[in-house]
């Protein structure tokens, strides 16, 4: 007879989510590892079910140095990997400035998740994300006035630096994740910036989604979450129709990029706009704003000869019948 206890229903349940994500995943699978709740019960469950499908697992721990004793922080969370079976490795990464804080952890962040990747011939990469991470994604993308490829928040699976990037728990509650560190008898790392309130985040955290759950009632953060779905279908269904138009209304130009303005002024305004974005990102690597963006469809659709225009990484201007991006001097 098998006396063993029964899985706890938060395990269960995170192990299910990281089943299903990497279903058919062949060797090897990094998976981000902070010490937080998250990405402990995260990386609990890929070591447990990486077995069945014989897939290797790595941990990566990055150590950002912005908190005293960041080493020694890093380095424990990497050896509760390690006592879960699992290969595990810290990387030391440079914050820079730009961006401001968290923007600049972030990228600093994926790049050295990216390079570790590479570095270990990884598949995909696992982010422990969860449903209140999407939450706050989605209000902190309201309160910034973002449009809609923004307010689609993070997405399940995407690729990104050639790699594939998944988020099994994004439709799990952060209470799970808990339960699940605490049926497993792993303690997580309590990261004191969490509650820190000069982080726009954790005010959303900690202050209003509660504030929306009392008085708007139970189930915002799902609600939320469910809108972020909606947002990143319809932002796919028109990446797909810029996809098949694009090669035909750009050209190249010297150091850069050159857009018909005929083409951009035909165009519904959330088409001109998505393009403009779209060139914009995958020339030079920047996000424009929504004031750029409409700064730069006036060059076509209400040209008064106005001069050349400073945008992140490119300058745009009008010169005849197209809208030329050029790289920045450097």
């Amino acid at each position: 007879m098998d006396h063993r206890p029964p899985l706890a229903p938060a395990v269960a349940e995170v192990r299910r989510a990281v089943r299903t994500a990497i279903a058919g995943r062949e060797g090897t699978i990094v998976v981000a590892l902070s010490g937080g709740a998250d990405s402990l019960a995260l990386a609990a469950a890929t070591a447990f079910e990486a077995r069945a499908i014989g897939a290797r697992v790595r941990a990566v721990t990055i150590d950002h140095g912005l908190q005293p004793g960041s080493a020694a922080i890093a380095e424990a969370a990497a050896e509760k990997a390690r006592g879960l079976g699992l290969e595990a490795d810290v990387v030391s990464v440079t914050v820079g400035t730009e961006g401001g804080p968290e923007a600049a952890a972030r990228r600093a962040r994926y790049d050295a998740l990216a390079a570790a990747a590479r570095r270990y011939g990884a598949t995909a990469v696992l982010l422990g994300h969860t449903l209140d991470d999407q939450a706050e994604t989605v209000l902190l993308g309201l309160a910034r006035g973002s449009g809609a490829t923004s307010l689609g928040g993070m997405a399940p699976e995407r690729t990104a630096h050639g790699l594939l990037w998944l988020r099994p728990l994004l439709s799990l509650r952060r209470e799970t994740t808990r339960l699940a560190c605490v049926a497993e008898a792993l303690t997580p790392w309590e990261d004191p910036h969490n509650t820190d309130d000069r982080f726009a985040r954790v005010r959303v955290r900690a202050h209003v989604l509660p504030m929306l759950e009392r008085e708007l009632g139970p189930g915002v953060a799902e609600a939320l979450a469910r809108t972020a779905d909606g947002l990143r279908e319809d932002a796919a269904a028109f990446d797909e129709m810029i996809a098949e138009t694009i090669e035909d209304i750009v050209e190249p130009a010297e150091a850069g990029i050159a857009v018909s303005v005929g083409a951009l002024a035909a165009n519904p305004a959330a088409i001109r706009h998505r393009i403009i974005r779209y060139v914009v990102d995958s020339e030079f690597g920047t996000s424009l704003t929504r004031s750029q963006t409409l700064e730069v469809a006036r060059l076509a659709t209400d040209y008064r000869g106005q001069g050349p225009i400073d945008l992140p990484g490119c300058r745009a201007a009008r010169r005849g019948g197209l809208i030329e991006f050029t790289a920045n001097a450097t």
